[in-house]
């Protein structure tokens, strides 16, 4: 499912229109970005768990040439699917 069929997804599951659907997805992808830029946990109960985990810094290898190369620490966002998710899906 890409951004647009889940936007009709919405918009059906909530009867309204997609443009609203559309800025109500936008909203809560706004929401879920700021806060984890903010250093924020996203918490929802029976879904799951957005956080950000920090990935070191180490050392990698350019695949054309072989040469070894450093690779800046960075954070990563992550997502830890909660047991009511896991559940309706098994």
């Amino acid at each position: 499912m890409n951004k647009a069929e889940f936007i009709g997804a919405v918009a059906d599951k909530a009867n309204m229109s997609k443009a609203d659907a559309e800025r109500a997805v936008e909203a809560v992808f706004g929401v879920v970005k700021s806060a984890l830029k903010a250093g924020d946990n996203i918490s929802l109960v029976g879904f799951g768990t957005f956080t950000v985990r920090t990935r070191a810094a180490r050392t990698g290898r350019n695949p054309r040439t072989g040469e070894t190369i450093e690779i800046k620490a960075s954070n990563v966002p992550a997502f830890k699917a909660g047991k009511g998710l896991k559940d309706a899906i098994n």
